[in-house]
């Protein structure tokens, strides 16, 4: 429910504030002060496209916000946290206050709040749908579409088809995705049939080679040592016989250093520094004596048969090459197609069982979701009936007794998600003429009436939090104009009502009336809002029945009207 609209610099108005709440809420005002902005800016509130034409002149931007109630735990309080915004709280423990507030440029920009936080302008959208539903002369009927239809029918329709429509989408869903698989294999079957000899002869070449994981890398390694063997028995020789000349009567490093050390040793005794750099040539002597053995252990693993083993390698080598050109690009990835090809052949191999398997759900699906489309199909056509005679039965006490509605029911071969309707709603205005669809043959006026009796029986099952009205009394006066502030008046009993009307057989029956009051200077206009009651509600009906809010006698009929709108919708006075 919307408490409160706050406007700046929207159209002609400059600053007002619109107190709403529950109920039924009329605005009236003079022609040109300002009522169609107040449509304008809960529609910027609800994400509509942005015109900075509407700015005020002068302004540098327009600013709208709006305060709803709504419940703490619900659809629209989860979609706000889940834009980073939140509800503030209110003076009810299940309930918080929503703010959405909206700015447009002059330039153009537009910038959106939700819960205290910036957030896209299709949130806005995404709220709307749950928040409010705007009608309007350009917007006759939120059911445009043959998808919108049907939706109504079947919210009209309750629990029976909602149960029915739920088994046929489980039945649907497997039966699609059974039919998706068997087409599929179906059509690939040469090709699923070509894949798998293709990796029966991986397989058999892969496991022939049994290649084991980092062999490449370790034969390259190998392969190197071996194609420099001379070099490698040469330079560790040499490097040996520098270390220890065990061999040659030649000075070695270690033998250098030993006399070295003796030296410092003798003459330490004369200066301990010495003595600790003799230490030092020790441990270094060792290092040297160390490093030649292992040039010993090295130059004796040396295979003198060297080039045998490498031709061997080279033959490793070329095996594993061919697989990898084959099925790599790298060693892993054959191994990987080794380990995981097993169960894509058993996969591919097992495809003409599950074909047969799959052609016998695919045949029991249908003849299931068949039954079940047939079954939706007989109680979508029960509620279209009774949706249509009480829809129909509306239209009379709205001045239109010779129209009535129709609710067909169609039935296609096509099979959707949604069953095999294709659901429309038909008006026909007159005795005699074939239905069309709504909104083709009929008046704006009469267009209007057929909205609003719509809308009042599907309140019924399922109501909508907030209905906002534009002018829906166009073209109508009277006694059907009555009918229409009496038939809002019920729509106001289960869900919160705001009509922007001219007329005061309309406004009578509001629990709430505010008036756009327009205020010239003579080169700009400014209006505001205010909340009518007493003596003043009195007035501007007078002034919407006669135009002339000071006659005695508009007066009287002005609040004639008003008791006749109590009595009528049971407003307590």
């Amino acid at each position: 429910m919307i408490e409160e609209i706050s406007i700046r610099d929207l159209g002609v108005i400059e600053r007002a504030t619109l107190p709403l709440g529950p109920g039924f809420t009329a605005v009236t005002g003079e022609t040109g002060a300002g009522k169609t902005m107040i449509v304008t800016a809960l529609g910027l509130l609800l994400g509509e496209r942005a015109d900075s034409a509407v700015v005020r002149a002068g302004s540098a931007q327009l600013w709208v916000e709006g305060r709803w109630r709504v419940p703490n735990d619900g659809d629209v309080a989860e979609r706000v946290r889940d834009a980073g915004g939140d509800l503030d709280e209110s003076d009810e423990p299940s309930t918080g206050e929503l703010v959405l507030s909206r700015s447009v440029a002059a330039g153009g920009r537009s910038r959106a709040v939700v819960g205290g936080r910036g957030a896209p302008v299709s949130v806005l959208a995404e709220l709307a749908e749950q928040l409010v539903v705007v009608h309007g002369q350009s917007d006759q009927l939120r059911l445009r579409s043959t998808t919108a239809q049907r939706e109504a029918l079947d919210r009209f329709a309750g629990a029976p088809v909602a149960e029915a429509l739920e088994s046929y989408r489980q039945a649907f869903t497997r039966w699609s995705a059974n039919r998706e698989e068997l087409a599929e294999l179906v059509d690939e079957r040469d090709r699923r049939a070509r894949e798998a000899d293709d990796l029966r002869v991986a397989l058999s070449e892969i496991e022939a080679v049994a290649p084991e994981p980092g062999e490449d890398e370790t034969l390259a390694e190998q392969s190197e040592r071996l194609t420099n063997l001379e070099s490698l028995r040469v330079a560790a020789s040499l490097a040996r016989e520098a270390l220890s000349a065990e061999a040659s009567e030649g000075p070695d490093i270690r033998g250098l250093l030993e006399g070295a050390r003796r030296e410092l040793e003798r003459a330490g005794a004369h200066d301990s520094a010495l003595e600790e750099l003799a230490q030092s040539l020790a441990g270094l002597g060792f290092q040297i004596e160390d490093a030649a053995a292992q040039l010993s252990t090295y130059l004796a693993a040396l295979d003198a048969d060297g080039a045998h083993d490498l031709e061997l390698i080279q033959e490793r080598r070329a095996e594993l090459t061919a697989l990898v050109r084959k099925y790599g690009p790298t060693l892993d990835e054959v191994l990987d197609r080794a380990a995981t090809g097993g169960d894509r052949l058993a996969e591919l191999e097992g495809d003409e069982d599950r074909i047969e398997q799959l052609t016998t759900l695919v045949v029991d699906d249908q003849a299931e979701v068949q039954r079940l489309a047939a079954s939706v199909s007989e109680l979508r056509s029960r509620a279209a009936v009774e949706l249509a005679e009480r829809v129909t039965t509306e239209l009379a006490a709205l001045a239109m007794a010779e129209a009535a509605v129709v609710v067909q029911v169609e039935g296609r071969d096509e099979l959707t998600i949604h069953g095999r309707d294709a659901v429309s709603i038909l008006l026909k205005p007159h005795a005699g003429v074939e239905p069309r669809p709504l909104g083709k043959g009929a008046s704006g006026g009469e267009l209007s009436r057929v909205m609003l009796a719509i809308e009042v029986v599907l309140a019924g099952s399922e109501p909508v939090p907030t209905f906002v009205f534009d002018e829906i009394d166009a073209g109508v006066g009277g006694a059907s104009a009555i009918e229409i502030g009496r038939r809002l008046a019920r729509l106001a009993e289960s869900a919160q009502v705001i009509v922007v009307t001219h007329l005061a057989q309309v406004a009578a029956f509001a629990t709430n009336h505010l008036t756009v009051v327009k205020a010239g200077d003579g080169s700009v206009t400014a209006s505001s809002i205010r909340q009518l009651d007493g003596d003043d509600r009195v007035a501007e009906m007078a002034r919407l029945l006669s135009g002339l809010p000071d006659s005695e006698s508009g007066l009287a009929h002005a609040q004639e009207l008003l008791e006749i709108a109590r009595e009528r919708a049971g407003i307590p006075t």
